[in-house]
């Protein structure tokens, strides 16, 4: 079962600023806390996960990795560097962290790598930007990534044809060296082979002893009704090739929407503005307004004012992860016309002079003399 997104864990947006972050956990610490739930099991799941949450979020390095790959970046290989190379993890408990007890020190003691054999390959990021009515209906994007393959020169081994990698002498060929800190024995990884157990004499000319090389393919991205700018999308197995029979990473991608020129977006809910005139107000009229669909008529009563709204049930975004569309708001806007014809501004003068309004002084003796 995959991890719920560490920001909805925390109830704060992923540009949450640090002093947003630490807020939101002391409230969530607070609410779920074991000593005020006691044998509340839910609860403790919830303070653990509150917990994890914030201990990623609040260091940059890791949150620029869970950002950018998800909770598996911080579980797995992230690009960059050549193979026996991992990104930093998380840990979720105490149990965990001495689980990891030797991992975390071996990137005190000089790098971490994996020894050799299967390696799951690198996740990816693609960042795609779509256009709004692409958001609100669903569309299919073909996207070119650039990922690494095996060599086909070295079949991925990364040493020179005729050649083959050798045991590191430094280590035993084990990928692990010791040290001693006190009364503890502590292993890190091997500092000449990188954790691999194998050292490479003579490189790949063509991949330089990484043992992968650079390529680019197309990949089909099927984006689901009602995503929002920052939604992320994961592909499996669309990664960066796995190492010597390792599974491939994934790819995922990013999405970021193009602003509508008709609407404006507030989670499933579309507003919409409707200028009138304020005779139309005053006296009302039937509008009519753009919708994802064909337009509508809206009818306005008599005496609309202004920033009153008209609803419109079920014609926004279809909910992503459920049945239904979120509404329509047609925001009223009333215009006050800036130019007016003599026969408008001597109309408007007895309607003032009817209901007793009040305008500027002097108005109906300069209206009566430009009107002769």
């Amino acid at each position: 079962m995959s991890k719920p997104d560490y920001y909805d864990v925390l109830g704060v947006s992923r540009d949450a600023s640090e002093d947003e972050l630490k807020k939101a956990y002391r409230k969530a610490a607070l609410e779920n806390h074991p000593d005020r739930n006691p044998d509340d099991e839910e609860a403790e799941k919830k303070f653990k996960l509150a917990s994890e949450a914030y201990e990623v979020l609040k260091d940059p390095q890791k949150r620029k990795i869970y950002d950018q790959y998800g909770h598996e970046g911080l579980e797995g290989a992230m690009g960059g560097g050549g193979r026996g190379q991992r990104s930093a993890q998380g840990f979720s408990s105490i149990d965990e962290i001495f689980n990891n007890f030797g991992d975390i020190f071996g990137d005190v003691f000089g790098g971490r790598g994996r020894r050799g054999g299967a390696q799951r390959g690198a996740d990816l990021r693609y960042d795609l930007t779509i256009e709004f009515e692409e958001a609100a209906f669903g569309t299919t994007k073909e996207i070119e990534i650039p990922y690494r393959v095996d060599c086909s020169t070295c079949d991925g081994s990364g040493a020179k044809p005729g050649t083959e990698p050798e045991t590191c002498s430094t280590c035993g060929g084990h990928g692990q060296v010791r040290h001693s800190q006190g009364f503890f024995t502590l292993s890190s990884s091997c500092p000449d082979c990188g954790g691999s157990g194998e050292v490479i004499r003579e490189k790949c000319p063509d991949c330089h002893g990484e043992g992968l090389v650079e390529d680019r393919r197309d990949v089909s991205v099927e984006i689901p009704p009602g995503v929002d700018a920052g939604t992320r999308l994961r592909l499996r197995g669309k990664g960066e090739s796995g190492g010597q029979g390792g599974p491939d990473g994934d790819l995922y991608v990013f999405l970021d929407v193009e602003p509508s020129e008709n609407f404006t977006r507030e989670g499933d809910d579309l507003h919409v503005s409707c200028p009138i005139s304020f005779v139309q107000a005053a006296l009302g009229c039937e509008v009519e307004v753009p919708t994802l669909g064909e337009s509508q008529t809206v009818t306005l009563e008599p005496g609309t004012q202004h920033g009153d709204q008209k609803v419109l049930r079920n014609e926004g975004i279809q909910h992503v992860r459920g049945r239904g569309r979120g509404d329509l708001i047609v925001d009223i806007e009333i215009e006050i016309p800036t130019d007016l014809s003599d026969k408008q501004r001597e109309l408007l003068a007895e309607y003032a002079e009817v209901s007793d309004v009040e305008i500027a002084k002097g108005f109906f003796d300069k209206l009566k003399e430009k009107i002769g």
